[in-house]
């Protein structure tokens, strides 16, 4: 595929106004601000992310100027997107946190060096500028009925849940970004398309100027819900390699292709033999494939092979890995339960999960397979190797 038709038709949901509309620009002499706001509500960048973050790349490498937004302001409000409830506010310390290791994450993709370098930017910088008057002139381009439009909010009002007056402000400072940083293109998600119509309504109204909107479809987390941060369900670009590879493993054999054709670069007759291939073998050989592939790219080759190698060993196999995590308990704790070193020792989040792992045979004590958890536990060794499902490992030493 040709890079610029990749740029215009690959991994794009809907182009506003239209496809041939952006082309135009993009074949013009002017290079293009272009732009992609990112949601600081966690300290991670996830393979969703990713994708908006790799189509501003192929713009960057076009010589146009690519921005990185940092929603540090909005972050504090809280993006109604998608939510049957307001989210908590962070606090703008929470946030500056989380966007701390942005830049390094974001490096991996975009390059923030060089002659044509991106632009890191914090929508703080304009919004909390703003003074009360500022604010109602805004809001006045818009109406109450506009804003109920939203699926989230006709949601609400049907099962008579609470809408803020601050989550209709959401989408208009979101739009705002798009004036203040005088934006020819944004980039974002399905899930964004409202927030960034109202960015292109504002460009319209108050600097006369035409605002193209790229949406990109969603990727599927580890549980096939929209990889989100709140749901706990994603894949992070700067992932343990091992870690990495592992969720992608996990990820159910329908999402293959998908990722394949979102996450990563593959030319066009390489997708037709993972086609192929996916409904010609079995499906575990393509799918590491893919883990080795985007372990490759944001670690390494040598990485992805150990990586590839040791979940072999590990989940094929059944063995321990080379290097397991210790955790030293006195020997009067003896007669503890089984549950008891589940829990402390942080291998099962909750009691439940160590009782559902048990029920399907995945608590392994040296080599045996522990039915109730909450029985005695009481070794003849000093050194006991516990497993639970099939990736977590550690050692007990009683001293």
């Amino acid at each position: 595929m040709d890079f610029f038709d990749n740029l215009v038709d690959y991994n794009i949901d809907k182009i506003y106004p239209s496809k041939d509309a952006l082309v135009k620009a993009l074949s013009g002499e002017k290079k293009l601000r272009i732009y992609l706001g990112i949601d600081p509500s966690s300290s991670r960048i996830h393979l969703g992310n990713a994708i908006p973050l790799r189509k501003l790349a192929q713009f960057q490498s076009l010589g146009h100027q690519v921005i990185l937004l940092i929603g540090d302001f909005t972050g504090m409000i809280g993006d109604p997107t998608g939510r049957d409830a307001a989210r908590v506010p962070l606090t703008h310390e929470e946030v500056l946190e989380n966007a701390k290791s942005y830049q390094k994450q974001a490096s991996k993709i975009i390059n923030f060096s060089g002659k044509n370098k991106a632009q890191l930017a914090y929508n703080s910088h304009w919004l909390a500028k703003l003074n009360f008057e500022q604010v109602v002139k805004l809001t006045s381009h818009f109406t109450v009925s506009q804003m109920l439009e939203r699926d989230m909010f006709q949601k609400r009002l049907k099962e008579k849940k609470p809408i803020s007056v601050h989550e209709f402000l959401y989408p208009i400072m979101q739009g705002y970004d798009s004036v203040a940083l005088d934006i020819d293109v944004e980039i974002g998600g399905t899930d964004q398309t409202f927030n960034m119509m109202v960015g292109r309504e504002l460009q319209r109204k108050i600097k006369s100027k035409e605002k193209y909107v790229l949406t990109l479809p969603l990727l599927e987390g580890t549980d096939a819900r929209k990889m989100s941060k709140s749901f706990g369900n994603t894949i992070d670009i700067d992932e343990d390699p091992s870690s990495m590879y592992g969720k992608v493993m996990s990820l159910k054999d329908s999402l293959i292709l998908k990722y394949f054709e979102m996450t990563t670069d593959p030319p066009i007759n390489e997708l037709k033999t993972i086609r192929e291939a996916l409904t010609k073998e079995n499906p575990i050989n393509v799918k590491k494939k893919l883990a080795k592939t985007l372990v490759t790219m944001y670690h390494s080759e040598k990485e992805a092979q150990s990586a590839e190698e040791e979940f072999e060993k590990v989940v094929q196999k059944g063995e321990a890995p080379e290097k397991v995590e210790e955790f030293e308990f006195k020997k009067a704790d003896l007669d503890k339960t089984y549950l008891y070193f589940l829990t402390e020792t942080g291998l099962v989040e909750s009691n439940s999960e160590a009782s559902r792992l048990a029920a399907q045979g995945a608590i392994v004590f040296d080599g045996k397979k522990v039915e109730n958890v909450r029985e005695e536990f009481s070794p003849d060794k000093n050194e006991i190797l516990i497993k639970a499902g099939k990736r977590k490992f550690i050692v007990l030493k009683f001293v």
